[in-house]
């Protein structure tokens, strides 16, 4: 250990010596042998740390600040410590404090100020003494100013204690309010200032700011922290304060100073005073890794090119200098500093290695060699909280440790009574916002015993957060992981479920708020996490949101139909939640439900306003009667006129009533198969490419608009209102457009994968060109793409030759081509068709593959769900074995000739509701299908040869209608 500075009181520990003043680096040998951990220096007194968690003190003692009575010219333990393992000591002027293993602090020394935080205002304690005030809290660090300092007390006379206010001395300790909540890394004070910094750098001040010592650009006092916005960008990793100045120091080894410039303590090669943050000029060029304040004098270590640098006051011969002459900027001491091989290590660095430490204050110097005990919870936190700011967020799975029963219940207990209900919904900085990140991740959180008393009201906390710190949570989530974001998510979900069955087996009418407040707070996070997740591009899938348990666990339907009456007739805060206010959660099943019940009260709506107007035209013979079903009276032959001749002459109010089709020439009554064929046989005439009114495309079998068609453009339109009209009325169509349709009819744009979907070869070829990184385009890639005109082929020249720099923009505007500006005449107009049936919010809940799965259905051909119904059956099992001995295309015949359509509606095959009922007869007769039901007559057949051959005639004719 070397020291040098005033030793008048003894406070250097070199034993009785004659001089007052040490002017250069002397040894101080009293320690050999041991681990010194720290060093705090007061006025005229300091304190020794070692290893072992004992204290040493020397230096003056005229106010207590020793803690004993013995020699004070060299260090002697303070035995009233002896019981306790010391980890932390601060000194202030006259007096010290100590924090022990357990989160204790003992103060002794001046008092008169309240400093010693004992709730009186004694001149002086001389033994050491427990705050007792602060036996509850875990306190992590100390530090002392003059007269004061995450809680604080002491002089407050200029507002150096943070608490709002200056003036009337504190002696209980108080807690800062303003900096509740955010993780701080290190606390300092100087005379009458104080600085707070958090893991990630940012720099809080206040207090006495007479000469610019805040860094804030003025010299106007503060009574509460604030930020210093011009170090935010800094990365800062220790700060100092001296009496009216302060030292920060950076990651990158730069070091800045501001406040008072007097004795040149601010290495500024000047004695003027700076208001703001000025970085010293000539340490440019070192990696400083440690800096320390004195009263009015600063010091400096560069360790890789092994010099200590000291400026300021030194008229006792702080400097170290071998005078004592005033320093105003860095200049060099000579003595033994050596290098050890960590010595390289950026500022910041914590590694369990030792390191030259330097702390002064007052009139004195100390440098000694340590061993540095991490203090692993809250430094390794530090690390890992700066790194979720600088690089791709993931939170560390051992964040969190395994802990005993007892342990997790009292953390239970610390988060519900301490911690959440305290979160402020505007936090002083966004290091506040820190703790939003983790607590999610803590174990206890899932633990469906704590989701009243923990998960939710964090979810409380989160949404009732202002939008600026708001607005930075979700910034932040947005940069998780995929499996950590969804992690928070399911969570969430789990707690929905979670309440909603509690709902199912039922809540007191008297707990019913709370319990819709508890649901609509989890709703508005998962509401945020999605509105973060769609605005970043979707972290996860759209699905993952997808709640798939509310089927059986609400009633959809009349959850909608709530939901629509609350927004005709507003009821105010009536404390019951909707779910379609959240349609984010609902999956497609549910969505389809949704379109379906809104479909039912439209229909019932049109209904109801057909029947009033007919009651209405027999008191009134200008009422005209209208007839409550859009009837379509259409011939076969000629399906597509009849149909346009009816639609033109409808208005858009018979597009919301229920359909009705008949067949000329067939006895067969609408309730619903006839409408299923109906819509099975126009789309396959309005659909053909031999109409020249779409394209087909051998590779993908799919079909688009045409833009050299010569039909007429309504067309188009009636095409929209037919496939609007299929899905208003529950029907599924064969409509094979890329889903790039459902996308427009969405309103959302159309990408390169969809160009891939409808045209394989081009999209591949336009994959290639963004993935080719050389400059040979026209070579490589000009003759490989497929032009869909020569307006496109041109535009294919153009972009390759020219402008092969803006790949991604050539790109775009061919897909902007295929899919909006070569057709839009075309698509508008079958937009428009679509929207006057089947537009409105609920359609627009759907994601484009959903609305494609609803339209046309699915193959996902689930046989066996089918085999469930009267399988016990001597005929019906016979029936069975001969169908699943048929290959796949008879079976969708069979699923033709019974449902009228081939394929599979979007709530799967348990949602046709087939029934087969065995029937008299005869076996000269043919199995008879009632599409409407989707109910099979099946004779008694009494072998497998003669039911397969009649089966397989029946459903080789699924057309027409009979009621024989």
């Amino acid at each position: 250990m070397l020291c040098w500075g005033n030793v008048s009181y003894g406070q250097l520990g070199l034993g009785g010596i004659d001089e007052e003043i040490v002017v250069e680096p002397r040894k101080c040998d009293f320690f050999r042998g041991k681990r010194l951990c720290a060093v705090g220096c007061g006025l005229r007194h300091t304190a020794f740390l070692l290893d072992d968690g004992t204290v040493y003190t020397c230096g003056c003692d005229d106010l207590g600040q020793l803690g004993h009575d013995k020699a004070r010219k060299k260090p002697e333990q303070v035995v009233a410590l002896d019981a306790q393992i010391i980890e932390a000591l601060s000194c202030g002027e006259s007096h010290t404090l100590a924090l022990n293993d357990k989160g204790l602090v003992f103060s002794w020394g001046l008092g008169s100020d309240g400093q010693l935080g004992l709730c009186n205002f004694d001149e002086c304690v001389r033994v050491p003494r427990n705050i007792k005030s602060l036996s509850d809290v875990q306190i992590t660090q100390v530090a002392c100013g003059y007269w004061g300092n995450i809680f604080s007390w002491g002089q407050n006379r200029y507002g150096q204690l943070g608490l709002g206010a200056q003036g009337q001395s504190i002696c209980t300790p108080q807690i800062i309010q303003s900096l509740q909540g955010i993780p701080f890394a290190q606390i300092t004070a100087g005379g009458a200032h104080s600085f707070a910094r958090t893991f990630s750098g940012a720099v809080f001040g206040w207090g006495c700011n007479k000469f610019g010592q805040l860094g804030l650009n003025d010299t106007k006092d503060r009574y509460f922290p604030a930020l210093l916005k011009s170090l935010r960008s800094q990365r800062v990793v220790y700060i100092c304060c001296g009496e009216d100045h302060t030292a920060v120091l950076t990651k990158e080894g730069g070091v800045f100073t501001f406040g008072a410039g007097r004795y040149g303590q601010l290495g500024h090669n000047s004695t003027n005073h700076e208001i703001n943050p000025r970085k010293v000029f000539e340490l440019m060029g070192n990696v400083v890794t440690q800096i320390a304040c004195g009263r009015q004098h600063t010091l400096a270590y560069t360790p890789l090119c092994r010099k200590m640098y000291s400026f300021g006051l030194g008229g006792n011969g702080q400097l170290g200098l071998r005078t004592t002459s005033n320093r105003k900027s860095p200049a060099t001491i000579k003595g033994p500093w050596t290098a050890n091989d960590h010595d390289d290590d950026s500022p910041g660095d914590e590694r369990t290695n030792s390191h030259e430490r330097i702390t002064l204050l007052s009139d004195f110097t100390f440098i000694f060699r340590t061993v540095l005990h991490r203090q692993n919870h809250l430094r390794w936190r530090g690390s890992e909280f700066c790194s979720l700011l600088d690089f791709k967020c993931k939170i560390p799975s051992s964040l969190f440790l395994q802990y005993d029963m007892l342990s997790l219940f009292q953390i239970a207990a610390c988060l519900e009574k301490n911690l959440i209900h305290k979160l402020p919904s505007s936090p002083p900085d966004i290091e506040a916002l820190r703790l939003y990140l983790t607590l999610p991740e803590c174990p206890l959180f899932r633990d469906r015993s704590n989701f009243v008393t923990i998960t939710i009201p964090f979810a409380k906390s989160v949404i009732s957060l202002k939008d600026p710190p708001l607005k930075v949570l979700g910034n932040w989530w947005s940069r998780f992981e995929p499996q950590v974001f969804q992690h928070l998510v399911e969570l969430y979900k789990e707690v929905v479920v979670y309440l909603l069955q509690m709902h199912k087996v039922g809540i007191p009418q008297v707990e019913q708020r709370i319990f819709s407040c508890f649901l609509d707070t989890s709703l508005q996070l998962l509401e945020f996490l999605h509105m973060v997740n769609e605005k970043s591009g979707q972290i996860i899938q759209y699905d993952k949101f997808y709640i798939h348990e509310l089927d059986n666990l609400i009633d959809i339907r009349n959850d909608y139909v709530m939901w629509i009456q609350r927004q005709i007739y507003p009821m105010g805060h009536d404390g019951l939640v909707t779910l379609c206010r959240y349609p984010f959660v609902f999956d497609a099943q549910a969505k389809t439900t949704l379109l379906q019940t809104d479909a039912v009260l439209q229909m019932q709506m049109a209904v109801d306003q057909a029947q009033m107007q007919n009651f209405s035209s027999m008191f009134s013979p200008a009422v005209e009667s209208v007839n409550p079903c859009l009837i379509l009276i259409v011939r076969r032959e000629n399906i597509v006129g009849d149909t346009m001749e009816v639609l033109r002459k409808s208005k858009n109010v018979d597009y919301k009533k229920p359909l009705k089709v008949i067949f000329v020439g067939e006895e067969a009554v609408d309730a619903g198969g006839v409408r299923k064929e109906f819509f099975l046989l126009i789309m396959k005439e309005l659909l053909d490419p031999k109409y020249g009114m779409f394209r087909y495309f051998e590779d993908s079998r799919l079909i688009w608009f045409s833009h050299k068609t010569f039909e007429d453009i309504d067309l188009f339109n009636l095409i929209g209102v037919i496939c609007g009209l299929a899905i208003y009325n529950l029907t599924i169509v064969e409509l094979n457009f890329p889903v790039a349709l459902y996308k427009k009819l969405l309103k959302r744009n159309p990408t390169l994968d969809d160009l891939k979907e409808l045209m394989p070869d081009v999209g591949r070829s336009l994959q290639h060109l963004l993935d080719y990184t050389e400059d040979d385009l026209e070579e490589i890639f000009c003759l490989n793409f497929t032009p869909v005109s020569s307006i496109v082929h041109i535009i294919v020249t153009l972009f390759v030759v020219r402008l092969s720099f803006r790949r991604q923009e050539f790109v775009d505007a061919y897909v902007d081509y295929v899919f909006n500006r070569a057709v839009a005449p075309l698509f508008e107009c079958f937009y428009a068709g679509f929207h006057k049936v089947c537009g409105g919010k609920v359609l627009e809940l759907f994601q484009p593959n959903e609305l494609q799965a609803m339209v046309i259905g699915n193959t996902n051909y689930d046989w066996t769900e089918l085999e469930k119904y009267w399988a016990d059956h001597p005929t019906i099992r016979l029936f069975w074995e001969v169908f699943h001995e048929l290959p796949l295309e008879k079976k969708k015949q069979f699923l033709l000739f019974l449902t009228g359509s081939d394929r599979i509606p979007i709530l799967g095959m348990k949602s046709l509701k087939l029934v087969i009922q065995p029937t008299r007869g005869g076996e000269h007769y043919l199995p008879v299908a009632h599409t409407c039901f989707n109910l099979l007559d099946l004779p008694k057949y009494t072998s497998l040869e003669i039911l397969r051959n009649k089966l397989l005639q029946a459903i080789d004719h699924n057309q027409g209608f009979n009621l024989a």
